[in-house]
């Protein structure tokens, strides 16, 4: 078994299979009754909580992988009670593999362990993936071989997203599509401070600096309360004055058993 599903939610939690292992970790947003037996939660080979302090009272072991979207993960639990994806993405990594990314030239902004990479790598795309955690730049090329792309024109760079697009900006590197999942807090590789709501309209018009004339598409998700579908596309519609396209906007959602689980919003433009 190498799926994932969402199986249950509620009581502030979630209840999620990663292939061969299920998993209970927090989710603020769901405020509901779970559905299932609370026996079967209390099965969970893994269990995460903030009730004092980050932990895991029940980890997992070593690594395994799984598929989502026709992408293969490796997975692994962290401090910070991630495991190496979010599944909310797997709409947007579907959606870029079904794109004419053939020639593109695209920039993955926070790219985490290279979902969006990867499907845009597959979709034929040349990609700049940028982290600022040199181990997650390690996790996301090992991805990339699980999934035979190897030898993908791929670009691997460990930096802080705004000193970077300073530099591409000065060299006169340009992209044809932008994919950004900024969190609400972190640091750069040199502890650099990223704030979103102090630092979201800088980095949106640093990204709109290093759009090629003719962009194809910028994909802007994120995790922050209060960055409602309509604030992310109020922020989208201004980077892109004056360019032809159109923006949609909505709810990431996990879905499947039990209520819909809401996990972050985006905002997407499309050339017209």
């Amino acid at each position: 078994m190498t799926k994932y599903s969402l199986l249950d939610s509620g009581n502030g939690k979630k209840l999620e299979r990663f292939g061969p292992y299920t998993i209970q970790r927090p989710a603020s947003q769901a405020v509901w009754k779970p559905s299932l037996d609370p026996k079967l939660w209390k099965k969970a080979d893994g269990v995460f909580t903030r009730d004092k302090e980050n932990q895991w009272k029940r980890p997992i072991e070593g690594d395994w992988t799984i598929d989502i979207a026709n992408i293969t993960f490796k997975l692994s639990p962290t401090d910070f009670g991630h495991i190496g994806v979010f599944p909310e993405h797997q709409q947007f990594w579907k959606w870029i593999q079904k794109q004419k990314c053939e020639g593109l030239n695209i920039l993955n902004l926070f790219a985490y362990s290279g979902g969006a990479t990867l499907a845009a790598a597959k979709a034929g795309a040349t990609v700049c993936h940028l982290d600022a955690s040199k181990g997650m730049v390690t996790w996301a090329r090992e991805n990339t071989k699980l999934n035979g792309l190897k030898k993908a024109p791929i670009r691997w760079i460990t930096d802080d997203a705004q000193k970077f697009l300073k530099r591409e900006e000065r060299r006169g590197n340009r992209y044809d599509a932008i994919i950004l999942d900024p969190p609400s807090f972190g640091r750069g590789s040199r502890g650099e401070v990223f704030k979103i709501e102090d630092d979201i309209l800088v980095l949106l018009d640093q990204c709109r600096m290093v759009l090629s004339n003719t962009p194809k598409f910028i994909l802007f998700s994120c995790h922050t309360p209060g960055f409602s579908p309509l604030v992310m596309r109020n922020l989208m519609n201004q980077m892109m004055q004056g360019f032809k396209g159109t923006i949609d906007q909505g709810e990431m959602v996990l879905e499947g058993e039990g209520y819909p689980l809401p996990s972050g919003t985006f905002a997407r433009w499309c050339h017209d």
